[in-house]
């Protein structure tokens, strides 16, 4: 079996919410109580943020960006990022010596009745929550802190 490649230090965040600000919120597989934003690396150096965050939503929730429901012009780019120290529980999947990672967040305004379907393999389950209660139960501060300035961009 053929080891996996290191993961690339540059990632997405991406908040997926209601018009009425209600937030989805999914709880990882391999970490039990942590509930997060849609996030994930880049595949490659030549992979786009926008192309991360097309795969990462499909891969994560099911919703495909571009299609009648959620068409492209719903993922905003909210041009910030998060320079951060990775989890010591995660580090062995990137390159020997990387300690830090640079997360680009964007927006997803998506239909409250949205279908969605989670990868059992990432995540277990998930919860519409009003965007205050979806920042206190975030588990990194950086996903947090994008929650938190959902009402400025959205």
């Amino acid at each position: 079996m053929s080891e996996r490649p290191p993961k690339i230090p540059e990632s997405v965040l991406v908040v997926i919410h209601t018009p009425a600000l209600d937030v989805l919120l999914i709880e990882r597989a391999d970490a039990p109580g942590f509930w997060q934003s849609v996030t994930g690396s880049k595949d490659d150096a030549f992979e786009t943020l926008m192309q991360t965050c097309l795969r990462e939503v499909a891969e994560e929730t099911g919703i495909v960006i571009g299609s009648p429901a959620v068409p492209i012009a719903a993922l905003r780019d909210w041009q910030l990022a998060n320079v951060y120290e990775i989890y010591p529980r995660w580090r062995h999947r990137y390159a020997s010596g990387v300690t830090h990672n640079t997360e680009h967040v964007f927006g997803l305004a998506v239909p409250r009745d949205i279908t969605l379907r989670l990868n059992p393999r990432e995540h277990v389950q998930h919860a519409w929550l009003p965007w205050r209660e979806a920042a206190d139960r975030c588990f990194s501060p950086s996903n947090a802190e994008a929650v938190l300035q959902l009402p400025r961009f959205a």
